[in-house]
């Protein structure tokens, strides 16, 4: 028997004890998942076609591990215009080792309650972030050699503030640089947590005649 199952917005074919590799779901390793969003049976040749779903049919699985994809590289060029763009990306996924599949009588999987959950997950941040805002947060910006993109990543990473920026090891910055793409690993920092620890203490003179003899982030 098998069955073509909606599964996080895609439809896959599967039967009993097949590994399978779907988006990210927010179940934890180990835990059991139930799909009825069954849209093809397939018994030894008795083939039920669901309007869109079959009614009481319904696919059981098991949360195996969570992981990445492997890297897909996305280039990106433009002809006559000197526009060049490559960029690495990693799939969140989940690996789901399929336990059953039901051809009828199934309870419906309870698969409405998380969504409505989401709702107040998504609204806290935004209001922990509005009084940052408020307050003028230190602008990474104002490092030689951190541009929007990069000052963007480095907070994305933990490294919000001077402090953060001042505290943290240029080996760690680097690594946070080459996950972020290709694009980021020509960048320098070693010179970053030492400016941020001028900015942190308010000392912008100091700063100015440090990064008067830098260029782009590095010592001359």
């Amino acid at each position: 028997m098998y069955a073509i199952v909606e599964i996080a917005g895609h439809q896959y074919k599967v039967e009993k004890d097949q590994l399978i590799y779907v988006n990210r779901l927010k179940e934890d390793e180990g835990a059991k998942v139930s799909f009825d969003r069954v849209l093809l049976l397939d018994d030894n040749g008795n083939v039920s076609v669901g309007a869109p779903a079959i009614g009481g049919a319904q696919v059981t699985a098991k949360v195996e591990k969570h992981l990445k994809g492997d890297k897909v590289i996305v280039f990106k060029k433009k002809r006559r215009k000197g526009y060049r763009k490559k960029n690495g990306f990693r799939a969140y996924l989940t690996e789901l080792r399929i336990e059953s599949i039901v051809a009828s009588g199934a309870k419906p999987a309870k698969a409405a309650a998380p969504k409505k959950e989401e709702a107040p997950k998504k609204e806290a941040p935004k209001k922990e972030s509005a009084p940052k805002k408020a307050e003028g947060g230190d602008k990474l910006t104002k490092i030689e050699g951190i541009g929007p993109k990069i000052s963007e990543i480095l907070t994305n990473a933990g490294v919000a503030t001077f402090a953060d920026l001042a505290a943290a090891d240029v080996e760690k910055l680097k690594e946070i640089l080459a996950e972020a793409g290709n694009r980021y690993k020509a960048f320098d920092p070693t010179t970053w947590p030492q400016q941020a620890a001028l900015a942190a203490d308010g000392k912008w003179d100091e700063l100015k005649e440090l990064q008067d003899n830098l260029d782009g982030g590095r010592a001359n």
